[in-house]
């Protein structure tokens, strides 16, 4: 009865998507704070329109936290659904196809009957959204086998500043018996899989300050420290030739996979060819003596996200700058904690800095990395409903970016959480052009009423 349902309701859950896409809900840019209150609302109104208790919106410092629940029965298993309906920027908007807040369905290559372009409708508009409807599903079909709590944030992009206070100030009501989230993907849509592992991150913005003005480039150029040249030169020592990172202790708490675990990652299918080619690159890069998966995955990476400094306008300005700036992101595997990383990559930082400038190293946020078991319950339950959809066990992979709520969630509330999530590497999220397929929209209300089922009958066992 829930699949009928669905069936029979799929057109108007995508127009309700739709509707929610057009809602430029971006919470790094308080310019559109209304827009956000605005996501938060129409998620209220949706919860409540489908059958969710005790909805309501918490205001936090920044943005709300929308929080709704169905409890059946103090018998029946509890899974808290954890969501986010803020996206990223959507700059430069002169790289869309199309205005990034009217979403548009266009077929592709991957996705033959057809996608959704717009912000959001991957990360995380349309995996969250999917929760809702398979919720409404079963509830409207007396088919909910589990207590349902729903909390939506909408500072995930940010940093997530603002949950896990509310999650300690709020652990009774969010008890439950496993997390379960929806933002992150699958290999292709003939080969799913489920995440079991993420790596932590330390997010960080770097200063070097040289003269205390900016300077004539011909009057003053090579008799004074060029902030650029200094931070681009500091920046180039940070790895050496084989890749790895130079920064003293920095692996020291890496944790080290096994042969046997690298052979399993190794069976997940993966096209070198084809991943260059997508990306339009002549050949990958990256620490010697690991495939690119792993590289991605088990491995930790320094990358610089943004540089600037000096005149970067229309024509010519020869000027010698008195700063430089860059934004340096690094993903950690597990054992690595963010603050020790953070702490290390300041002081060698300022180590390496000529006298001629000074450096600040600002941090702004991070997390730790994770790995899900794969003998436990709510595991075993998303691999029967993905078997139960896809016709086929899903591969169990590590994921390369991070969701720090994982591991604070495991913290806090002492729950496992299950990554059940129905996007492609080729959705390009946080980029121009973000797209859902509806196989994976539709494929992802289809599946997660089957691990709400198989999920009971194991907890009665």
């Amino acid at each position: 009865m829930t699949q009928n349902y669905i069936e029979e309701n799929k057109k108007r859950f995508l127009e309700e998507l739709m509707e929610l896409l057009t809602i430029p809900s971006v919470s790094a840019d308080l310019s559109f704070k209304n827009d956000v209150l605005q996501a938060a609302q129409f998620l209220s109104k949706n919860l409540e329109q489908i059958g969710v208790e005790n909805v309501e919106i918490y205001p936090t410092s920044g943005h709300p936290i929308v929080y709704g629940e169905k409890i059946i029965s103090t018998d029946a298993p509890t899974v808290l659904v954890y969501g986010h309906y803020d996206v990223q920027p959507a700059d430069p908007y002169e790289l869309w196809d199309s205005d990034p807040f009217k979403p548009e369905i266009r077929k592709t290559d991957i996705h033959p009957d057809g996608a959704i372009f717009a912000r959001g409708a991957c990360d995380d508009k349309g995996q969250m959204f999917m929760h809702l409807k398979a919720f409404e599903a079963m509830n409207s079909t007396n088919n909910l086998p589990c207590n349902v709590k729903f909390m939506l944030e909408g500072e995930e992009e940010v940093g997530s500043e603002n949950l896990e206070k509310f999650v300690r100030e709020h652990k009774d009501m969010l008890s439950a018996d496993v997390v379960l989230v929806s933002d992150t993907g699958i290999i292709n849509n003939h080969t799913p899989s489920i995440c079991v592992g993420l790596r932590g991150l330390s997010y960080l913005e770097v200063e070097v300050t040289g003269p205390n003005r900016d300077l004539h480039s011909g009057l003053y150029g090579g008799g004074v420290a060029n902030p650029i040249n200094i931070l681009s030169s500091m920046i180039a020592s940070l790895h050496d030739d084989q890749g790895k990172i130079n920064i003293p202790g920095f692996y020291d708490e890496v944790l080290q996979v096994s042969d046997d675990e690298r052979k399993e990652m190794a069976k997940a299918p993966f096209n070198l060819e084809n991943y260059q080619q997508d990306l339009a690159v002549d050949t990958v890069h990256g620490e010697f003596g690991y495939s690119t998966n792993e590289r991605t995955s088990i491995r930790p990476s320094l990358d610089v996200n943004g540089i600037w400094g000096g005149y970067i306008g229309e024509g010519a300005k020869t000027v010698l700058p008195s700063k430089a700036y860059a934004k340096i992101s690094m993903r950690l595997v597990p054992n690595q904690t963010s603050a020790d990383i953070t702490s290390l990559f300041e002081n060698h930082f300022k180590k390496i800095a000529p006298s001629s400038v000074k450096v600040k190293v600002t941090p702004h946020h991070g997390g730790e990395g994770v790995v899900i078991p794969t003998d436990f319950k709510g595991y075993l339950a998303a691999k029967k409903a993905m078997n139960k959809s896809f016709g086929v066990d899903p591969i169990p992979v590590r994921s390369g970016g991070s969701i720090p709520i994982v591991p604070m969630f495991e913290e806090v509330l002492g729950l496992k959480t299950i990554l059940l999530g129905f996007g492609l590497d080729s959705d390009v999220i946080h980029s121009p052009n973000e797209h859902f397929g509806l196989f994976n929209f539709y494929k992802g209300i289809e599946t997660i009423p089957y691990f709400y089922e198989f999920y009971s009958e194991l907890m009665k066992n």
